[in-house]
């Protein structure tokens, strides 16, 4: 018999806060946490905004010198765990049950930062002076690996790439791994910390960004019929994904429930997503049956909801096919038009946004939602909150290479 899965900490790392309940109170207040760069220069770059995290530190959590080790996007992975591990008010440490506690996480890039660096270093300074970390620090698992060590996690640690779903896939796996009696805890999420001028400046180059003139906290509109492209950030979202009666037998806070998920691919274009939704319908009505739920019986979506204009069309399509009619009662957002788009972190995130959606009965909003596009015709809670009662929310997270990942969570009762 399967076993339930409870959430049990959280934690993030993103432009507009670092901290969930404050995070929760800007989205609520419309805030953006879209800017000019700060992190490097962008003056010629085509596109010279987006949501760096440029006035942080992981010195606290971290240390400076083990900071200096470790890439950005292990450095965000490992203070949002943090923060995850006091949230949850268990810290696995020297625990004699180690090797019952694991870490899946996602990233659809992984080391960009330390890519950047060291291949500049290679091309001025010569061969010698590349550093004898560079692989340490770049390679996918690194976040994974690290957070394991920190926290002494000796169960399965592997890391999931499915671009711009990889932290929904990861959360996906790491919640099959507790129900199945593998673990009965799983840190999970996802982290990216990709913005760099290498990375900004071929996401400029491929149009897949915004090309918009406009003050830095509009340009980020999903569904509206004046969106051009989604705006390029970074962060990290994570999760404690936990057995239930493991969680009950030390008095945790249960935050809400996993109950379902699903996955699929395009198997079409590389960057475009199928412009029918079809796989996005298929993830969504995968984690439907997976939890055994009527499509009317969910309430609200995270839509992955980016901003492009052919995404936001198929999106919307899909949510259609799957939910007909119920289409037009469900409250939808997308979290994207404040924090714009973390890559293989969002979906971290935004299962983050979801669950506060659940415990305060509010939908957050999308804002710079003022001239909504005739083909996405939903009610994507524009510009302002709405109070809803919340029993069951969705969370979408569509990628580079086809990739569809869909996971529902509910609110806790015995």
């Amino acid at each position: 018999m399967a076993r339930r899965v409870v959430i049990t900490g959280w934690g993030l790392v993103n432009s507009l806060s670092c901290d969930v309940d404050d995070c929760w109170n800007r989205i609520l207040n419309g805030e953006s946490g879209i800017h000019r760069i700060k992190l490097f220069e962008v003056d010629d770059i085509k596109v010279q905004i987006g949501g760096d995290v440029y006035d942080w530190s992981a010195n606290e959590v971290i240390g400076q010198k083990e900071a200096n080790k470790i890439d950005r996007y292990s450095q965000f992975a490992m203070v949002a765990a943090a923060s995850a591990f006091e949230n949850s008010g268990f810290d696995p440490v020297g625990s004699e049950n180690a090797a019952r506690y694991g870490c899946i996480l996602g990233s659809g890039i992984g080391g960009m930062t330390t890519i950047s660096e060291q291949m500049t270093r290679l091309v001025q300074k010569g061969p010698s002076r590349v550093s004898p970390m560079t692989i340490p620090k770049l390679m996918l698992n690194a976040g994974g690996g690290n957070i394991a060590i920190r926290h002494g996690l000796r169960g399965p640690n592997y890391s999931v790439a499915t671009a711009c779903a990889s932290a929904t896939n990861a959360m996906g796996n790491a919640w099959e791994l507790v129900r199945s009696n593998v673990c009965d805890l799983a840190v999970t999420g996802g982290t990216e910390a990709a913005l760099s001028r290498l990375a900004m400046s071929a996401f400029a180059n491929m149009k897949a960004l915004s090309y918009s003139k406009e003050d830095p906290a509009t340009v980020s509109r999903p569904f509206d019929a004046g969106r051009d492209g989604f705006v390029f950030s970074e962060g990290a979202g994570v999760l404690i994904f936990e057995e239930l009666e493991h969680a009950k037998d030390r008095g945790a806070n249960i935050l809400a429930e996993v109950v379902g998920f699903g996955t699929s691919c395009d198997a079409g274009h590389i960057t475009s997503p199928d412009d029918t939704g079809s796989g996005a319908a298929m993830a969504m009505k995968m984690a439907l049956q997976d939890a055994g739920l009527e499509p009317n019986e969910i309430d609200y979506i995270n839509a992955h909801g980016t901003s492009t204009p052919l995404g936001d069309k198929a999106e919307t399509r899909a949510v259609k096919t799957i939910f007909g009619e119920h289409a037009y009662d469900l409250s939808i957002s997308s979290t994207k038009s404040q924090l714009g788009h973390s890559l293989g972190a969002s979906g971290g995130i935004e299962l983050i946004v979801s669950i506060k959606a659940i415990l305060e009965g509010i939908i957050p909003p999308t804002i710079n939602l003022t001239n909504p596009d005739p083909d996405c015709d939903l009610d994507y809670t524009p510009n302002v909150p709405k109070q809803r009662e919340i029993t069951y929310a969705m969370s979408n997270s569509f990628g580079f290479g086809g990739h569809n990942a869909s996971i529902i969570v509910r609110k806790f009762s015995e």
